[in-house]
């Protein structure tokens, strides 16, 4: 008997319990739902679940200008869903800023890192070399009397480069170094298919191709005050004779200038024709040149791309070292003439 009134009382209470969370369940759906307009249309039909309440439409804007006016901002509180405040983070991308027709690099060109390949290696191994040349530069400043004649005839070169300013400074360095050296190609002077010199070897023989050149001038600007900023060993192929070549580009008055050793005076990097630059060189180290996605400009026949010369059939270097990276290939070591 005992067992049968404990069981009533539970059976009592279980129902109790029940009829509470269906009557918080009706309040709570009538709360959340009362924002919108029961639709006549959308009723569900007279079936199974006849019983259940009508739906409710509603709008973000209108949850969010409830959930305002329960944390008191006002019975008039409005949010915009589509609005984002000023002070809310967002991961949201600003917007992208149109890139410029014309890239600041020579041949308006722009330009980024090259992959570590030979041409790294080269110009690593000729810094090393500049850096104990200038201090045989430093030694002779200091002690003509024992400066190696090679060493005296290129400080000739730089003091009268630095006696001039302007554009008479690029047009000293490029006549000077052109009348100093004598065009011999790697394989005549030193059996061997590309060699970089720095400027007191090629001054020592009086010999070098067109990259020792531009390196000799490279330096003598450099030493005469020019900064090294404006200063680019730019390595291309010329098209008209099908070789590889390199020259001098100096940028003064935010323009740029080429200083060639085919040539006797300077030409503006637009009237360089047949000319498909593909790597700069300075102080930053290799960088290889891309065509502005803004605009490109036809060359001839042909379409520039990016990398510069990507689409030109006569633009592969002549050297048989592959860039070994991921990705694209790119070219090898230059053979420059």
């Amino acid at each position: 008997m005992k067992s049968v009134k404990l069981a009533s009382s539970a059976l009592i209470a279980v129902a109790a319990f029940s009829i509470s969370l269906c009557v918080a369940s009706s309040a709570f759906a009538a709360d959340e739902l009362s924002l919108g307009t029961p639709s006549s249309e959308l009723a569900p039909a007279s079936d199974a679940a006849a019983n259940r309440p009508p739906a409710t439409f509603f709008t973000i804007t209108d949850v969010l200008a409830k959930l305002d006016r329960q944390r008191g901002r006002g019975p008039n509180a409005i949010r915009t869903a589509s609005l984002t405040p000023p002070n809310t983070a967002t991961d949201a991308l600003p917007a992208s800023k149109p890139l410029p027709p014309v890239g600041a690099e020579p041949f308006g060109l722009f330009t980024f890192r090259a992959p570590e390949n030979g041409l790294w290696r080269k110009w690593r191994g000729l810094e090393a070399d500049l850096t104990k040349e200038r201090i045989v530069l430093e030694q002779c400043r200091e002690n003509a009397t024992g400066c190696p004649p090679n060493a005296a005839q290129f400080l000739r070169l730089i003091n009268a480069v630095k006696s001039k300013s302007g554009r008479e400074r690029l047009n000293e360095a490029n006549r000077a170094v052109n009348q100093a050296v004598r065009y011999v190609s790697d394989f005549a002077q030193h059996g061997e298919a590309d060699r970089w010199t720095a400027p007191l070897a090629t001054f020592a023989t009086g010999k070098g191709d067109c990259e020792d050149y531009a390196i000799a001038k490279y330096i003598a600007l450099s030493e005469a005050g020019f900064a090294r900023e404006d200063l680019r060993l730019v390595l291309g192929r010329d098209r008209a004779i099908r070789q590889d070549h390199a020259v001098l580009a100096a940028r003064l008055d935010g323009h740029w200038l080429i200083l060639d050793s085919r040539r006797s005076d300077l030409i503006d990097d637009g009237e360089l024709d047949n000319f498909t630059p593909m790597f700069a060189i300075n102080d930053h180290g290799v960088q290889l040149f891309a065509a502005p996605y803004a605009k490109r400009l036809p060359l001839g026949d042909e379409l520039d791309a990016a990398p510069a010369a990507a689409n030109t059939d006569d633009a592969d270097w002549t050297g048989t070292e592959a860039f070994s990276g991921s990705g694209a290939q790119l070219p090898g070591l230059p053979l420059l003439l």
